[in-house]
């Protein structure tokens, strides 16, 4: 990587040092180690690197570094962009770690909660009417439906939070984040 060779001393070891840092944390977050890291190597060079430079900087195999890079595409955190006189794609990290977040918490949503709450809502839809049985059935539907009405109810506001601040256009995550910092 013709880039790389020109960074000032200390600088590639401390970029390895983040990568590497952002990878252990992959399984935390429920992704792979190489998407995670090659996320850090794109955000925390804050160039534009082409498939080779990332497989050549990560040591990883051209179909993990494809995977990894489509993944992050999908999740609106990495983006494609050329270099003129160059034929090869490049593809750079959003470099707005709110903006990056925003993103991430939108696709954490779209893969995790809206599927539960569909779910969900399918449950409570085959439960049969607590009107139509007696005594201690009766009983069993009402305290499970209040159950299960009780877990919607939490997660159509997680998603409800989820949309207000973290939505594609506002900066509510950082405003709430703020506001939270001030509390004692």
């Amino acid at each position: 990587m013709a880039n790389a060779q020109h960074q000032p001393n200390g600088i590639l070891e401390a970029q390895d040092r983040f990568v590497a840092a952002w990878g252990q944390m992959a399984g935390a977050w429920g992704i792979s180690r190489t998407m995670a890291e090659v996320h850090a190597l794109l955000y925390i060079t804050g160039s534009a690197l082409n498939t080779d430079e990332i497989m050549d900087r990560l040591q990883i195999s051209r179909g993990n570094a494809s995977m990894s890079i489509r993944a992050l595409l999908d999740w609106g955190i990495v983006s494609r962009t050329h270099k003129r006189g160059d034929r090869k794609e490049y593809f750079e990290a959003d470099q707005d770690v709110w903006s990056m977040f925003r993103s991430i918490v939108r696709e954490r949503m779209k893969r995790e909660v809206e599927p539960l709450l569909a779910v969900l809502f399918e449950i409570r839809d085959q439960l049969p009417v607590a009107d139509d049985a007696e005594g201690d059935r009766q009983q069993h539907l009402i305290e499970h439906q209040r159950r299960l009405d009780e877990m919607l109810a939490f997660f159509r506001m997680v998603e409800k939070l989820s949309q207000r601040f973290a939505g594609p256009s506002g900066s509510g995550l950082e405003a709430a984040a703020k506001l939270l910092g001030r509390l004692p």
